[in-house]
């Protein structure tokens, strides 16, 4: 049975004498895949790295996306947040919850959720559709289908990290797509003005959705969003170009009232 109060699985490493930097997955992955992220911030900084619920060494936690958040804020404490798509979303959620606990903040391929009520719904049934898949087929042949999607189009085997996300399990995907995806989330667009942590909004280069979105989202915030884009990576930069996203992340949390580069 799953354990609702269940504490995330996390990893601890790096030089604590830096501050604190927590580092957040998406959808199928695990805290594996900041390794190389994580390693390079480590040299300056405490690194904790999680598990999101329905993952990994928390692929048995079955909690809303509110209460998601707040796990993750548990894990990690006073600190700076970094997440990644699914780990985004909900590391936006902890910002605007308990900003006590979010000193900076790091979006890479995320967004505040669906506003309107029928793209949202749609959205839904589309998850609905990739949970049920995920429980019928298995996960392998789920992560055949999910990795040959356009977000990870020039994402190569090697940098996929297929290995990490094959542990985990149907129902614990399953259970991420109908409780954590995009068409369960309530929206935060209308929240994002009152965003206190300074933030850099990260997108890759060839993905122009979310570079959009990117955008969108520091208008809305004002001006203690920067955008930035990381050259020659898609939706999963920090697979593909992890030197350039750590140095990226390293440059904003050195000063995060500075200028991000131009995107």
């Amino acid at each position: 049975m799953a354990d609702h109060r269940a504490p995330l699985h996390r990893v601890v490493g790096g030089a604590p004498a830096g501050g604190r930097v927590v580092l957040v997955h998406g959808f199928t992955q695990t805290l594996a895949s900041w390794a190389e992220v994580g390693e390079r911030l480590g040299r300056r900084r405490e690194v904790v790295r999680v598990d999101l619920p329905g993952h990994g060494g928390s692929g048995a936690v079955r909690v809303g996306f509110a209460r998601a958040a707040g796990l993750v804020g548990e894990a990690g404490g006073a600190a700076a947040y970094v997440g990644y798509s699914l780990g985004g979303r909900l590391c936006l959620r902890l910002a605007l919850d308990r900003p006590d606990l979010v000193e900076a903040l790091v979006l890479l391929g995320a967004s505040p959720g669906i506003a309107e009520p029928g793209p949202r719904a749609e959205r839904r049934a589309a998850d609905e559709a990739l949970a049920e898949a995920v429980e019928r087929d298995g996960v392998a042949a789920f992560l055949d289908r999910w990795l040959a999607g356009p977000l990870f189009t020039g994402l190569g085997p090697g940098a996929a990290g297929r290995a990490e996300r094959l542990a985990n399990t149907p129902k614990g995907l399953a259970y991420a797509l109908r409780r954590l995806g995009t068409g369960a989330q309530a929206p935060l667009w209308d929240r994002l003005a009152g965003l206190r942590p300074p933030a850099l909004l990260l997108a890759g280069e060839r993905d122009a959705k979310f570079a959009t979105l990117a955008r969108e989202m520091a208008a809305a915030a004002g001006p203690g969003a920067r955008v930035a884009l990381v050259a020659g990576a898609g939706h999963a930069a920090h697979l593909e170009r992890p030197a350039v996203v750590a140095a990226l992340i390293e440059r904003f949390l050195g000063d995060p009232g500075a200028a991000a580069d131009p995107a």
